[in-house]
């Protein structure tokens, strides 16, 4: 192949840019490097001089990055929305999660919860915000199970017991195997997060990359952004 084209990518885009992958380095004859992680890490990887072309994360992430010159301005594009969201095991039965009530016994009955890096990670922040507002992080601090990130916490649930759950971006518990799907967090606690690629400001292969962020966001990959569990971003929340 010509060229290497790297991507420094959420991990709730993982499953897209792998779709995606093989058919773009067919048409463009770039291979395509793509290092996976949580926002933060993508972040702090960029920032220390990490080689990258196409930066993908939060929208806000993105436009943070821009405004500080990490990334190339006029060159962020939404990908879609995706919903922070309850796993469980393909066996289990699917817990009740539709309201506040419900989903604070769900939590209080798992054997488990397992989830992402309250610190670096959207979702897994967002874990951390409702275990305290609940007030239920202390009776359930035995039974938390960190990650570093999304897709490592997922393939974690997918080896526990029925009774275990996960709380991640859906994109995520979509592409793991093994896993069910359970829904959306219900209100107060529903989280919709707009995801975006941007040009990196050293990227070596500016057109290549601005290919593969229109690629990522067009019409192109429309049908398996749906699949994989992204909403259009128009009037999202982030």
């Amino acid at each position: 192949m010509a060229g290497e084209l790297n991507v420094l990518c959420a991990g709730a885009v993982k499953g897209l840019v792998l779709a995606l992958q093989s058919g773009f380095e067919h048409a463009s004859g770039v291979r395509l490097h793509a290092t996976f992680g949580a926002v933060g890490a993508m972040r702090d990887a960029l920032r220390s001089g990490a080689p990258c072309d196409v930066f993908v994360a939060t929208d806000a992430m993105v436009g943070s990055l821009q405004a500080s010159g990490g990334l190339r301005a006029a060159t962020q594009q939404a990908i879609g929305r995706v919903q922070t969201a309850i796993a469980v095991k393909a066996s289990a039965p699917p817990p009740a999660i539709d309201s506040v009530e419900s989903l604070k016994a769900t939590l209080l009955a798992c054997s488990a919860i397992y989830f992402p890096d309250a610190t670096l990670s959207t979702a897994g922040a967002h874990v951390a915000v409702i275990l305290d507002r609940l007030g239920i992080r202390d009776a359930l601090a035995s039974r938390l199970r960190m990650f570093a990130n999304g897709a490592t916490a997922m393939r974690e649930l997918a080896g526990a017991d029925d009774q275990a759950i996960g709380c991640t971006q859906a994109t995520e518990i979509r592409y793991t195997p093994g896993l069910a799907l359970v829904g959306a967090l219900p209100a107060p606690f529903a989280l919709a997060t707009v995801y975006s690629a941007a040009v990196a400001s050293k990227a070596r292969d500016e057109a290549g990359a601005a290919g593969f962020i229109d690629l990522l966001s067009g019409s192109a990959s429309a049908e398996l952004r749906r699949d994989g569990g992204f909403d259009e971003a128009v009037g999202a929340v982030d």
